[in-house]
């Protein structure tokens, strides 16, 4: 033990030793992953069989994981499934799994592998992590045995959890987080009994991480960025591209604005499931993207993030998206208002019928305002105003609030709400807002080649 005497110069050294190897922006990289699918099976596979799959993908992987190295990032985001897919059923998952500790063991599987029994892939991805001196984050299975003496232990005797992993620069595990929103078709996967906000700090700053369908929801999302005010979100998806989110780059990026932290997005490529799109954003927008339906292979992205967004100078302030709203005079209703569909759920439209204007459109406490003008109406398109405020329940339940501006796929009213890849007429301008009921608010932002109006997004 120090004497008292030297205890505050070693405390006021170790500090600045500290803030010496801190920085204020550091090199991010996520690696979008064309995964090695397994064959369909109901039974398991030799455990040989399976390591072998997931060896394979992590060939791929660790290639990527060398090349963000050699180009300076200091941390590399991989995909949701991106080791052994997602072809399972809760028997054939089991050889894929491994039992990943809690982190306080303080643990490098590179350099003692067996400390926790067989556990190669952990000690793999370890490696990849030491051997290149990078932050490498990674989805794995998690397998914990159980008794009867836990009412909700499944009948086979322990716990499978969708699990995302943090090795350090030294090969150390630093996170474990269990997914908590399973999406539709997870069964292979439990529930952990609570939902944890898992964080961790570095050098470049304050990290929470969680797994794809979790985005949604308040707990882990929002907590990790309301409560445990985290700088960088770890976002490992295997996001498919549908209604009513659009494209994973239109929502990450609008949900890193939204919430103001950085979202490292690694999603898995698949073109045939609709999957792609991965990126590294800011609260002011994205750093780069990708998103890919032509071939089928994979992509390095890496960027370089202010380490601590909400004190950068380039941070936007805060805003409060319903006093805005609530300060919007209602406009008109023009008595053109109907029903639409989107992704099963009901939305209440209102035609843009004139070059210019002001719209209202309302369904229940939700009130949608548009202001507009158009260069030139065009007679072959319409688009119309939308809002939907309610419980969306297509592939699990959560609440949705939703203002719109879209255009529809002809003029029949009818298609309003399918999906639209072009749009030809030009707005000068617009400004849509809403009374949402939270300010949990994500403006989603145009990353496509269509572009509605010129110009930069704002409030």
């Amino acid at each position: 033990m120090l004497p008292s005497q030297a205890l505050l110069p070693a405390v006021v050294f170790a500090l600045a030793a500290l803030r010496a190897l801190a920085s204020d922006t550091f090199l991010a990289a996520v690696y979008e992953h064309a995964v090695i699918l397994p064959q369909p099976t109901q039974e398991p596979v030799p455990a040989s069989d399976a390591l072998a799959l997931m060896n394979r993908n992590m060939d791929v992987l660790e290639g990527a994981i060398k090349e963000a190295a050699q180009q300076g990032a200091h941390i590399i985001v991989t995909p949701e499934d991106g080791i052994y897919g997602w072809r399972f059923t809760r028997e054939s998952i089991y050889p894929y799994l491994e039992d990943i500790p809690d982190p306080a063991v303080n643990w490098i599987p590179c350099t003692d592998p067996s400390r926790f029994g067989p556990a190669p892939v952990q000690e793999r991805l370890s490696c990849m992590a030491r051997n290149n001196s990078i932050y490498v984050v990674a989805n794995i299975g998690d397998k914990k045995p159980c008794d009867s003496s836990d009412p909700s232990c499944p009948r086979d005797g322990r716990y499978h959890y969708n699990t995302d992993v943090v090795f350090d620069a030294q090969g150390k595990l630093v996170a474990r987080y269990h997914k908590y929103n399973l999406f539709l078709g997870e069964t292979q996967f439990n529930y952990p009994k609570e939902p944890e906000a898992v964080t961790f700090e570095t050098p470049f700053g304050k990290f929470g991480i969680f797994t794809c369908f979790d985005i949604l929801f308040y707990e882990p999302a929002v907590v990790l960025v309301s409560k445990m005010q985290v700088d960088t979100v770890l976002f490992p998806t295997a996001w498919m591209n549908v209604l009513p989110f659009l494209t994973a780059i239109e929502f990450h990026s609008a949900w890193a604005m939204g919430m103001g932290v950085n979202v490292l997005a690694a999603n898995t490529h698949n073109t045939s499931m609709e999957m792609t799109g991965s990126g590294i954003y800011a609260p002011a927008g994205a750093r780069t993207y990708s998103y890919n339906m032509k071939t089928e292979d994979g992509h390095l992205l890496i960027a370089e993030l202010d380490a601590h967004p909400r004190l950068s100078p380039a941070s936007l302030p805060a805003v409060s998206w319903n006093s805005y709203a609530l300060s919007v005079e209602r406009f008109s209703q023009n008595g053109h208002e109907f029903t639409g569909i989107i992704f099963e759920d009901p939305f209440t439209f209102t035609e843009l019928t004139k070059p210019g204007g002001n719209l209202t459109v309302c369904q229940k406490d939700l009130c949608c305002h548009l202001s507009y003008k158009m260069a030139e109406k065009r007679d072959d398109e319409v688009y119309v105003l939308g809002a939907f405020d309610g419980l969306h329940v297509f592939e699990g339940q959560y609440y949705l609030q939703i203002c719109t501006l879209l255009k529809c796929p002809s003029t029949n009213l009818s298609t309003c709400g399918q999906p639209v890849e072009t749009a030809q007429t030009k707005f000068e301008m617009f400004s849509l807002s809403g009374t949402f009921g939270t300010s949990y608010i994500f403006p989603e932002v145009l990353y496509s080649g269509v572009q509605l109006a010129p110009g930069e997004f704002k409030v």
